[in-house]
């Protein structure tokens, strides 16, 4: 199975568990990890800068890695996706929790 089938298959998993969950509009917390030396944290707060997230970053032990915290109030597990597959696209290296 090639992965944008596997990818596809999660992502319609994770819409019906959104879905089963919660009542939408909703509070959503997105985690993401990503090296703490480049763009990436930067990247991430750029994409969710418009839609009145709260971001949290917290460095790892050691500081080579960053996990980035965001809350935020989405419309419905279409856009939760959406947003997931903006991340994976345009920052790079990004590992999504």
């Amino acid at each position: 199975m090639d992965s944008s089938k596997k990818s596809d298959e999660f992502y319609e998993k994770l819409k019906a568990q959104l879905y089963d969950t919660a009542l939408w509009p909703a509070e959503y917390l997105y985690k993401f990890i990503v090296i703490s030396k480049g763009t990436g944290i930067k990247a991430i707060e750029a994409l969710f800068n418009d839609l009145g997230a709260v971001i949290n970053t917290k460095a790892s032990k050691n500081g080579k890695y960053t996990s980035v915290s965001i809350n935020v109030r989405m419309k419905n597990p279409e856009e939760v996706i959406a947003k997931y597959k903006e991340v994976a696209e345009k920052v790079e290296g990004v590992i999504s929790l």
